[in-house]
């Protein structure tokens, strides 16, 4: 079942008259017999709708899937489609209890939310068309680029501008589609994205041998599950979950899955092996945030 936005209007005019919060995430589940999970329709590999009937899947909905299977066995799923704009309030008033996109994990967002043990480390570079003779992005100085609005590559396209001295102007995308949208219709000479992301959106556009990936990587960044903040219990549920997954090899699996074998809708496979810094994670599982890799 998917929400509509008036529906998310009106749960989070709950949550924020207090009513929401006064509970924990376990007590509000078993009160209401379900739990809202907060999913993406454009962040394949990691969160997506598949096909017209808005299914959604991916390597971070099975993940959460198979958590909340151990932890809360007997609610129902209920799926809300999220943003990256309105993903970190959905979750911090209690409207979404667990958010499944493909989220990154930083200080200034650890003051809204908690996240849950990194399951993925994104790589943010470019992707530009087939033909294009753009290898790095200072070749970008003074040319259109696309990202999408409220990720992350928006404030790394920024630093980068700054500290190499060039002028990236930015058109903002309300999601990945829309920005694919411009670097496929030459609006944008490249969109700036996590490697994943890009590489999902590529697998499913008209032409996916008609973009490459390319550039310095801009940041690395540790994605993660995100829930409310000071509810170190279902924390502990959710990271105790995950763990169990990664040392069984399950996670692994589920990675394999998703990144290296054809899936919906064009069962095309994006060829992104497991980097050595996730196999690393999987073996010695934390939560640390992005600025924690700043110097990696």
């Amino acid at each position: 079942m998917k929400f509509s936005i008036k529906m998310a209007v009106a749960a989070m005019a709950v949550a924020a008259g207090g009513a929401a919060m006064a509970q924990s995430t376990f007590d509000k589940i078993n009160s209401t017999g379900k739990v809202v999970m907060g999913v993406r329709e454009s962040s394949a590999p990691m969160a997506y709708a598949i096909g017209s009937n808005q299914t959604f899947g991916g390597y971070h909905v099975e993940l959460c899937e198979r958590v909340l299977k151990e932890i809360a066995p007997n609610a129902k799923i209920e799926y809300m489609a999220l943003t990256a704009q309105n993903t970190m309030p959905l979750v911090q008033n209690g409207t979404v209890d667990i958010g499944c996109g493909p989220t990154t994990n930083n200080l200034t967002r650890q003051k809204q939310v908690s996240f849950a043990v990194t399951t993925y480390v994104s790589q943010v570079r470019a992707a530009v068309k087939a033909d294009s003779t753009i290898t790095s992005l200072k070749q970008l100085d003074g040319k259109n680029v696309a990202a999408s609005a409220g990720t992350t590559a928006v404030q790394l396209l920024r630093k980068f501008g700054k500290d190499n001295n060039v002028n990236l102007p930015t058109t903002l995308g309300k999601d990945h589609f829309e920005s694919f949208m411009l670097l496929e219709s030459g609006r944008a000479d490249a969109f700036v994205l996590d490697d994943n992301l890009l590489a999902g959106v590529i697998a499913n556009s008209a032409n996916p041998k008609g973009y490459k990936i390319v550039g310095e990587v801009l940041g690395s960044e540790p994605i993660a599950i995100l829930f409310r903040k000071d509810d170190p219990a279902f924390k502990k549920a959710v990271d105790d979950s995950l763990t169990k997954l990664m040392k069984s090899g399950e996670l692994a699996k589920v990675y394999d899955k998703w990144f290296m074998q054809p899936i919906p809708p064009k069962n095309m496979s994006l060829n992104l092996p497991m980097s050595d810094t996730l196999k690393k994670l999987i073996q010695e599982p934390n939560d640390k945030p992005l600025e924690a890799y700043a110097d990696q």
